[in-house]
């Protein structure tokens, strides 16, 4: 008899445990925050996993992928639906493919059965971090926006980025959604296991080093205010400039470091000093007596254009500066742009940013200053090399408001915790229409704005040496650690699987 082949709404229901799954995933992100459904949506996965065949998998790892990355880039919506579902549709291919490479888990008890006999211990945690570190280098340079570890932001397991960042804290939801998934099949002791590893390396990160105090100093960061979902023009760049102008009347002279947002000075000419606005800002510095950071933008010929964060010393001098060197795809230079421009409109980005080089630090009268301009936020790579070059405090000039939504102030927010958290560093953040924000070192938020308003954000922030685990360390020895494990985990089902198979003796 022909087996039947599954109706529509059969498959439609196959594929609603793998989204609802990943849905829960993305729970854990911000502005949600809920990071216990994170890690109940990766046992969700191993439940469905067990017993999958190759195509089985396949299915399972592509519809998790999409469930949890479709509401965690929502975002990208904003600007173009086609756009929208391609980029995602990429995102969703690379971070399947590790998962896909999970082998099925042993549920439950009895002989053979645990976290000693279980290869999904092994493979889940080195592929949850393998997808952390994909993320962060493809495409076009990484897209690290809704990852992993950004689930856990606010958790007990966020400590972990202080020893091994993104990707022992990706790897540690891993060990917790299989530990709860022995859940399903009542094994009571993988499940204590499992959590209790998880709970004891979180404890120890909490007393990991993180850098010590050598001192204090005043902050203020200016935050103009308007609108969320504007565009950029000639216009509203001179209403933006003159909004974080007039809230910069209201520092209180003598404040140690004053900042504004990313490119709230936007001028036609390749040197900001050669513009009118740096008057201006030179007379701000010397009256408040201060060292002043800037988002600045400067157009260079007719096709490109520099993104830099630009300081004023209390002397009005020009002291330092750094340009942006993790440029966004599709937002600040059009990647292939010949061939894209034959298929899509890209007069949104008529001109591509000139990525910057060298150590991202400012060496200001205040101390040294690492930095991050915005979607560098996103990248534990580069505020680790601020603060292995000898950053005391990290500075994030960021610009969200052309995001009609909370969604993208609140993921940029949540990765500067993280920022935090690795490198042992107090993070000003700055932006024009928010959130703006000063942040611990321990990736506490001491204070934030609200989106839209006009405000000014003072207080004092501890100045610190010393490196974190992970600044000292870098992802390297985490990434061969991760890829060991998935290497293990395959190892051993395949010698289960072997076991499993009766031998044949002919005579």
């Amino acid at each position: 008899m022909t087996p039947q082949r599954p109706g529509a709404l059969e498959r439609l229901g196959a594929a609603g445990g793998p989204v609802a799954a990943g849905v829960l995933v993305a729970a854990g992100l911000p502005p949600w925050g809920w990071w216990p459904l994170s890690i109940l949506g990766v046992a969700g996965f191993v439940v469905l996993l067990e017993g999958r065949d190759r195509w089985g998998r396949l299915g399972l790892a592509v519809g998790v992928s999409a469930g949890f990355l479709f509401p965690g880039m929502a975002w990208a919506i904003e600007f173009t639906v086609p756009g929208y579902v391609a980029a995602v549709g990429i995102v969703v291919a690379l971070t399947a493919v590790p998962l896909f490479l999970v082998p099925p888990p042993v549920l439950g008890s009895g002989p053979g059965r645990g976290p000693g006999a279980a290869p999904t211990w092994l493979a889940l945690p080195g592929a949850l971090a393998v997808v952390e570190w994909v993320r962060s280098v493809v495409p076009f340079g990484g897209v690290p926006i809704a990852t992993p570890a950004q689930t856990q932001i606010g958790g007990p397991l966020d400590d972990l980025a202080r020893v091994g960042g993104p990707l022992l804290l990706a790897a540690a939801v891993g060990v917790a959604g299989v530990a709860v998934a022995h859940l399903v099949g009542r094994s009571w002791r993988p499940v204590a296991v499992g959590l209790a590893v998880v709970a004891i390396a979180a404890a120890g990160a909490q007393v990991a080093p993180q850098g010590q105090i050598e001192s204090s100093f005043s902050v203020a960061i200016v935050q103009g205010g308007g609108e969320q979902g504007t565009r950029a023009d000639p216009e509203s760049a001179r209403v933006v400039y003159a909004r974080h102008v007039d809230r910069t009347t209201d520092v209180e002279p003598g404040t140690d470091l004053v900042l504004w947002p990313e490119n709230v000075v936007k001028v036609d000419v390749a040197d900001v000093a050669d513009a009118p606005e740096a008057d201006d800002l030179s007379e701000l510095a010397r009256t408040l007596r201060t060292t002043l950071v800037v988002g600045v933008t400067e157009d260079v010929g007719d096709d490109g254009f520099r993104n830099a964060a630009v300081a004023w010393g209390p002397d009005g001098e020009i002291v330092a500066r750094y340009d942006k060197q993790q440029r966004v795809p599709f937002g600040e230079y059009i990647p292939l742009r010949s061939l894209i421009e034959s298929l899509a409109d890209v007069s949104a980005v008529p001109r591509d940013a000139i990525a910057g080089t060298g150590t991202p630090v400012l060496e200001t009268p205040v101390g040294t200053l690492g930095v991050g301009i915005s979607y560098e936020t996103f990248f534990a790579r580069i505020t680790r090399q601020a603060v292995a070059a000898g950053g005391e405090v990290v500075v994030i000039p960021t610009n969200a408001a052309s995001y009609s939504t909370g969604q993208m102030p609140a993921l940029e927010l949540g990765a500067s915790r993280l920022r935090a958290i690795e490198t042992g560093r107090a993070v000003l953040q700055a932006a024009p229409t928010g959130y703006s924000a000063i942040i611990d070192a321990d990736g506490t938020v001491t204070q934030h704005s609200d989106l839209t308003e006009a405000t000014v954000l003072t207080g004092t922030v501890e100045r610190r040496s010393g490196e974190t685990i992970y600044v000292a360390l870098g992802d390297g020895p985490w990434l061969a650690a991760a890829v060991l494990a998935l290497v293990m985990g395959w190892a051993r089902a395949r010698r289960r699987a072997t076991a499993a198979t009766p031998s044949v003796h002919l005579s």
